[in-house]
């Protein structure tokens, strides 16, 4: 019974496992197009529904400088836990920014024809550890 279970539990994992990486590429890559100001690199990385929601990378540039400057300009990035949730896959990462503040940043992502496209962003800013 105990190894049946152990299975199971693998098998629910082994979906989300095999997609970790090129989930975690997908948003690596977006990030070092803001870093490059490539804004028309970045939002190649964004679903459908960013780019009806933005229109222009321009404009998708401009959201991202202003709304998400730890990510436009991160210290440091890390991965975190990939998750299924309600359907869709959710990519937990670290961000610390250039004071040394350090956010969660669920990237939820989709999959398309042409790879993983980052359609939703939420942000909290991850507890210190420290303290």
């Amino acid at each position: 019974m105990r190894l049946s279970t152990l299975f199971a539990l693998f098998m629910l994992a082994a979906p989300a496992a095999a997609q970790e990486v090129p989930i975690q590429n997908t948003i690596r890559a977006q990030i070092q197009a803001f870093q490059d100001d490539d804004f028309a690199r970045a939002f190649t990385f964004a679903s459908p529904n960013i780019h009806a929601l933005f229109g222009t990378p321009q404009a998708f540039g401009k959201m991202v400088r202003e709304g998400y400057p730890m990510v436009y300009r991160p210290a440091d990035i890390a991965m975190l836990e990939l998750r299924f949730i309600g359907g869709a896959y959710w990519q937990r990462v670290r961000v610390t920014d250039a004071k040394g503040r350090a956010y969660w940043l669920d990237y939820q992502m989709i999959e398309r024809p042409e790879g993983w496209r980052i359609n939703a962003v939420q942000m909290q800013e991850a507890p210190d550890v420290g303290a």
